[in-house]
């Protein structure tokens, strides 16, 4: 009787707050756009290097930590990329480097099992400042760790462990948070010459090359970003203690990402950003994050809107996502647009997961999202199943004259064992949701009635809604 109650409520709230109760799924985009999955993939292949091995000990690396090997594995990329590529081996051990490693076409970095490489976390090691997006803006920029400019055929792989050691006594404490180490008085990234000048920048169109920060600025650097790359892969790597995002591809294309993981709890601590990136496989891998497991984005505002690329044909497969604001979020940097994303098989479970299912947005940042498809997912524990806001960051206003449109959005054959609620799906009066489809789901200790409301065409077949126990 209890689960039947809830059942009720929520048809009385979705019948009420929604303008269209669709009951037709004809207005639904759902079989033509999960037969477009195999073209899309047949275009996903990793590059293939010569069978060339660098190893970086041949060049001077030690695996003492008190010694520096960043010149040993710099010296190693060059030497692949001028033989025209291979492998860049490091061994099992623990390497220090001072400073960042900047990858070069046709080189793929191998981490053998037990290798681990650690990061310097003195901001002055990531000068000088490079080309860089930071938030979804574009400037100058401390390097991030790993980084590749207009670059082909990279790679990163093996079992070993990249650590950015990050944690509340360096990098993470600059996000002003006292959760992370800050306290009043301390300099932060929202201090007058950072975070804030950089947004102004984006609002009043300032030409990136006068956007110059780094020292003083105290905008972290992401782990690892390829910025206008092609022909990508990421395999069996982790990545621990990032200071900010940590997959961070950039107007990039054909990328790879396969048995990564990334692990780390600091602030916006991302676990994989895609911005303005085409042809893009997530398969197999794990995400513990601080913020969202996985984010696709394609700029901020002004920035977005000038670049103007989307993010497309982005495939998620058997991925695990534990902790993070959201398992599969798009956005809220999505001023550039976004479509064609799938997902699929891919388990979600942890009390510190908030979102399952997350599309945000406001009139400022605007953008295209179409074409959403999600099916068998496991969701064990989760805040909301599905978490879908125009009105993203409302303190940002609600008139930025930029409305968010999204179209064409499928979930079908997911199952959740907790959930405090299962949908909030809240669109604007001038600028509506359209064609939300859920189909074939069974979602078990529901706490609260979901939200619908400005939805011109809302479908729901096979849904099975259990109340919380005693509730």
């Amino acid at each position: 009787m209890k689960s039947f109650t809830l059942v009720l409520l929520i048809a009385f709230v979705f019948t009420f707050q929604q303008d269209t109760f669709c009951k037709e799924k004809g207005n639904i985009v759902s079989n033509s756009g999960w037969k477009q999955l195999p073209k899309i993939l047949s275009k996903i292949k990793p590059p293939v290097f010569p069978k060339k091995d660098f190893r970086i000990t041949d060049f001077g690396a030690s695996d003492n930590v008190e010694i520096d090997s960043k010149p040993a594995i710099d010296e190693a990329i060059l030497k692949c990329f001028n033989s025209g590529g291979g492998r860049v081996i490091v061994p099992q051990g623990i390497y220090f480097v001072k400073g960042p490693i900047h990858l070069k076409s046709n080189v793929n970095l191998h981490l053998e099992d037990g290798a681990v490489i650690k990061f310097s976390t003195n901001p002055e090691d990531y000068l000088p400042v490079v080309f860089t997006r930071w938030e979804g803006v574009e400037c100058f920029n401390y390097s991030p760790l790993i980084y590749a400019f207009n670059q082909k055929n990279i790679a990163i792989t093996g079992k070993g462990t990249f650590d950015g050691q990050a944690d509340n006594s360096n990098w993470w404490w600059w996000k002003a948070k006292k959760d992370y180490g800050w306290k009043e008085g301390m300099p932060s990234q929202q201090d007058s010459l950072g975070r804030p000048l950089l947004m102004k920048m984006n609002s009043d169109n300032v030409p990136v090359e006068k956007r110059i920060f780094g020292t003083g600025r105290y905008l972290r650097p992401v782990f690892v970003q390829f910025y206008k790359c092609k022909n990508i892969l990421l395999e069996d790597v982790t990545f621990i203690n990032a200071p900010m995002w940590v997959l961070n591809p950039v107007l990039s294309q054909n990328i790879s990402i396969i048995n990564v993981s990334t692990v780390t709890d600091g602030p916006n601590t991302d676990g994989c950003d895609p911005e303005s990136c085409k042809d893009v496989l997530i398969k197999n891998c794990y995400f513990k994050n601080g913020d969202d497991c996985i984010a696709i984005k394609s700029g901020r505002n002004n920035d977005g809107r000038r670049i103007n690329v989307p993010s497309e044909n982005i495939v998620i497969q058997n991925c695990k996502m534990q902790d993070g604001h959201g398992g599969v979020t798009i956005g809220s940097e999505v001023s550039g647009g976004c479509r064609n994303v799938f997902a699929e098989n891919c388990e979600m479970d942890s009390p510190n997961l908030d979102r399952a299912i997350r599309i945000k947005a406001n009139t400022f940042r605007g953008g295209l999202v179409e074409n959403v498809f999600i099916r068998n997912i496991k969701i064990g524990e989760v805040g909301t199943v599905a978490h879908f806001d125009m009105l993203y960051e409302p303190n940002e206003g609600k008139d930025g004259g930029y409305l968010p449109v999204w179209r064409n959005i499928e979930i079908k054959n997911a199952s959740s064992k907790k959930s405090h609620q299962l949908y909030y799906i809240v669109g604007m009066e001038n600028s509506k949701i359209k064609n939300v489809s859920i189909s074939g789901c069974n979602f078990d200790g529901v706490d609260k009635a979901s939200r619908v409301e400005n939805v011109d065409g809302f479908y729901t077949e096979d849904v099975i809604v259990n109340a919380k126990s005693g509730k």
